[in-house]
This record gives C-alpha cells, sequence and structure tokens, in this order.
C-alpha cells in the first residue's frame, strides 16, 4: 500500500478522461458496483454466523442450486444499478432473461448495459473460501429513450467499454478496466473505502501454475491431456504447480499476480465447457488482455466470439501468454 494512497473514487475523478463516453456516467456505474460489493462483502464475511449459508432451495437458468447468498448478492447488485440513471438493463447469472430498467420512460437517456455474475464460486462459502463478483459494461447499441433489446446484451466482447471483478478473501478486493490498464483497490473496513493497492497490474508473460479441474482430466480433449502432461513433465523450469480453487476470480487473480493459466476446456460430460461466456470468460478476458495476458476458446480469441444467446457457455483457456500459446500448440 502507498503512503498516501488513492481512493477508487478519486481514482475514478483523475481518470475519466480516458473512459471515451463519460460525463461522469463511469463514476456512477463503479459507484455502484462499490456500494453493493461492500454490503455483499459484509454478508459474506459473517456467513458463519447468521442464516445465509447452504442452499436455498431452487435452480437458476444454469441448472444449479441456488445458495442463499446467490440470492442475496443478485438483489443488491441490481438494487445498487437500478437506482442509478445510467443503466437501461441488466443479465445475470441468477435471472432466466435479460431485466429492463426504467422501460416506461420515454425520456430516460441510459446508455449502459451490465452482464454480471453476483456471486461466483458461492458453494465455497460454506468451507470459507474465497468468492467472487464478475462484472462486464457495455454501451446499448439499441436508441437511447427505448426499452432495451436482447441486441444490446449479445455484443462481443471486444466491444465491452469496462469491465472487473471483485474478490471476497482475506482482504476484498476491486479490480477493473477501462481499456487503459488493469488497477486493483483493497477496502478498507474500517472506513469502508477502497484504496488503490494494485496499480497497473500485469499477467508475467511466463508462468509457474496451472489451474485446471484433473478430476475431469479423463474426459478433456487429447491436446488439454497433453498440455496437462507437459505441465507435469520434470524439466529445467518444470514440473508446474497445480493449484485449483473452483472459485473463476479466485484462480484468475493469483494467476495474474503471480503467473499462470486457468482452464475449463470442453469435455465429454461438458461439451460447451462450463463457464459463460457474457458474463464470465469477457470479462476475464478483458481484464487479462488489458494485463497483458491472453483468453482463447481454443481456437479463437474469446473477444471475438459473436454470442448467441445469453448464458452462452464456451471452453475457456486464460492466462499468462506463453503459457497459453504453448497451450495452443498442443490443441
Amino acid at each position: 500500500m502507498h503512503t498516501n494512497p488513492r481512493t477508487l473514487g478519486e481514482f475514478i475523478i483523475k481518470n475519466q478522461a480516458a473512459f471515451p463516453y463519460s460525463s461522469g456516467e463511469l463514476s456512477s456505474l463503479i459507484n455502484a458496483i462499490r456500494l453493493a460489493a461492500k454490503v455483499v462483502n459484509h454478508e459474506v464475511n459473517k456467513a458463519g454466523l447468521v442464516d445465509i449459508l447452504g442452499a436455498i432451495g431452487a435452480t437458476n437458468i444454469q441448472g444449479e442450486k441456488q445458495q442463499k447468498l446467490d440470492v442475496f448478492a443478485n438483489e443488491k447488485f441490481i438494487q445498487a444499478l437500478g437506482n442509478r440513471e445510467i443503466v437501461c438493463g441488466i443479465v445475470s447469472e441468477e435471472e432466466d432473461g435479460f431485466i429492463t430498467l426504467n422501460s416506461d420512460d420515454e425520456k430516460n437517456q441510459n446508455k449502459y448495459v451490465v452482464l454480471i455474475d453476483p456471486l461466483d464460486g458461492s458453494s465455497n462459502i460454506d468451507v470459507n473460501i474465497s468468492v467472487g463478483t464478475v462484472f462486464s459494461i457495455y454501451r446499448r447499441i439499441s436508441p437511447v429513450g427505448s426499452p432495451v433489446q436482447l441486441e444490446d446484451f449479445l455484443q462481443a466482447g471486444r466491444d465491452q467499454v469496462a469491465a472487473g471483478y471483485v474478490i471476497y478473501g482475506t482482504s476484498t478486493m476491486l479490480v477493473y478496466s477501462t481499456g487503459e490498464g488493469v488497477n486493483g483497490f483493497t477496502l478498507n473496513p474500517a472506513i469502508g473505502s477502497f484504496y488503490l493497492s494494485h496499480p497497473e497490474m500485469k499477467f508475467p508473460e511466463n508462468g509457474s501454475i496451472y489451474s485446471v479441474n484433473e478430476g475431469n482430466y479423463e474426459y478433456f480433449p487429447e491436446g488439454v491431456k497433453k498440455y496437462i502432461k507437459y505441465c507435469q513433465k520434470k524439466e529445467e523450469d518444470r514440473p508446474y504447480s497445480s493449484r485449483y480453487v473452483g472459485s473463476l476470480v479466485s484462480d484468475f487473480h493469483r494467476n495474474m499476480i503471480k503467473g499462470g493459466i486457468y482452464m475449463y476446456p470442453n469435455s465429454e460430460i461438458a461439451n460447451d465447457g462450463k463457464l459463460r461466456l457474457l458474463y464470465e470468460c469477457n470479462p476475464m478476458a478483458y481484464i487479462a488482455e488489458q494485463a497483458g495476458g491472453k483468453a482463447i476458446d481454443g481456437r479463437q480469441r474469446i473477444l471475438d466470439i459473436q454470442p448467441s444467446e445469453l448464458h452462452q457457455r464456451v471452453p475457456f483457456f486464460c492466462g499468462s501468454k506463453n503459457m497459453v500459446e504453448k497451450l495452443e500448440e498442443f490443441i
């Protein structure tokens, strides 16, 4: 931490000119996410003391059991974003379709849509492992003043104007980019402010960590199997360390700081992979590229994929540039 650290609010104001469309919108959007993140952080940190643990008894559109904290986080982020006169629509992992905001107000000038995974890795809450929030921001393409359309959300990742994540761990951090590099802010819980703690974050070009659910090894494509064996082979700079938390945000965050590759391939039991393109892979790929890393689906750049549906799944390989390119040689 710097001697006189800059707060997130101060950083946004100072760097607002770097946001090409902004006239205060960026500040409002990030502040909404910051507010909701602090509320969710408070609940995460007292999860063992209150009735907020475990499944709620319902499933989301993915067919996954909803945890109580999933529902809580979803409500808080939608509420915070909806209270700002800037967002016209939201897609959440926890909702079947998109949410339209201010649809009856023909005069509303809301220009942005937000796609969000409110609580990534929430099943880890019960065992006190880090979880996170992932978000993606686009400028709408339908006319301002009209209800938001499906096409506003089905944009390629390269068209994101901002993306980021919050990690709720031993400390709580908000990491984001508006296309001018990546910066990380750590929450000081004593006063409730985020401070710039990790300026200009970068993926090391090389790394020594690979993150994959090796329990599914037998179902992986042959090229991925060969790359895993490459990672395990004893050489001058290998074997690499296997580190897999099972929370995308946690695995990504560690690998960006230390150098590594995250893999969730397609397989015989998940033909299209597991991770969702719009609110998991795209924002993480955006952050990765802004930090000098690389993200692919095995055939192409993640950010070049044209989405076809809101909850579309894709294989995901992301991390240090040289590690991803070595993987490409195998697949």
